[in-house]
């Protein structure tokens, strides 16, 4: 695995956007349909297409599954509990420990997974996937609901929970699950067509996070959003690799976990924030800050899994 030439051109195209937007090639009002596009589409597409070919029983591994989302479940505690000791204002505090454990795993995590290892990690990666997705969602809701002071967010957790519940990529996996498990053919047309929207997907997703990045903001709250990128992609993929160690996990097996534990910070938290009364510029530099350091860490977190 040659690691140099799998992340570089993946962060190359991410800076690339930034680039873009900046140069107003990529206005901002562009964002919104893109991002619709990708995130509910093209992503779901190649998702499907790729697990629904796959036989499962080679590609799923509970105690890989596990471990991820007990890694997951720790780190958020952890979080929780730094938020505390630095006395994180109520407002910021729910946006600080989403920022530390929810990770960018549509876009970003899968992206590295598919260019790294190949269809079969990214099959490995998208089943995974699903699940830490659910998982952390569900941790999102309850965070920002608990540190919120906005009595109105009550009535719209119903929306919120069914957003989640209704995530484009959770259902895809779920799909292409069935489909694997019934060993049903996708008519050759339909599968056509999949391919085609599979193609558009991770290159438009990596551009549209790049285009989303604020250095701006970064330097505003650089001091909070690296003690969160440090959590979210040191300590959750440190914490995941020592454990599937010491289980003796293969290396082929818990890869895929590994990369998404390592993903940044989700831009999804950007939206929950502000649906939910988090802390929106917050969210923005901690994922900005995370992403372009994850360009490092997945390098380092890749040389030591080798």
């Amino acid at each position: 695995m040659n690691i140099v030439f799998t992340i570089i051109p993946i962060f190359a195209v991410i800076i690339l956007g930034w680039f873009a937007r900046w140069r107003g090639f990529i206005p901002t009002e562009f964002l919104g349909p893109a991002n619709r596009l990708v995130y509910y589409l093209a992503i779901p597409a190649m998702i499907f297409n790729s697990i629904s070919k796959a036989s499962l029983k080679t590609k799923f591994d509970i105690t890989v599954l596990t471990i991820t989302l007990m890694s997951v479940l720790f780190v958020f505690a952890v979080a929780w509990g730094v938020g505390l000791i630095c006395r994180v204002q109520r407002g910021q505090l729910g946006t600080f420990i989403q920022s530390s454990f929810h990770g960018n795993l549509g876009y970003i995590g899968l992206a590295v997974a598919f260019y790294s290892l190949g269809n079969e990690g990214f099959v490995r990666a998208s089943i995974i996937a699903g699940f830490i997705m659910i998982l952390q969602n569900f941790l999102a809701v309850v965070v920002l609901q608990f540190n919120s002071d906005n009595t109105s967010i009550t009535e719209n957790r119903l929306n919120v929970v069914l957003r989640v519940l209704g995530n484009p990529v959770i259902l895809s996996a779920i799909a292409g699950i069935l489909f694997s498990l019934t060993g049903i053919r996708v008519p050759i047309i339909i599968d056509r067509s999949l391919d085609i929207l599979s193609g558009l997907a991770l290159p438009m997703a990596l551009l549209i996070i790049g285009a989303s990045l604020s250095f701006e903001l970064m330097q505003l709250r650089i001091l909070r959003a690296m003690s969160s990128s440090f959590i979210k992609l040191i300590l959750l993929p440190g914490l995941g690799l020592a454990l599937y160690r010491l289980f003796g996990l293969a290396l082929q097996d818990y890869l895929p976990g590994l990369i998404l534990l390592a993903s940044p910070t989700a831009t999804i938290t950007y939206v929950m924030a502000k649906e939910m009364d988090g802390d929106t510029d917050f969210a923005v530099a901690a994922l900005s800050t995370s992403t372009m350091l994850s360009a490092v860490t997945f390098s380092v977190w890749l040389h030591f899994a080798a």
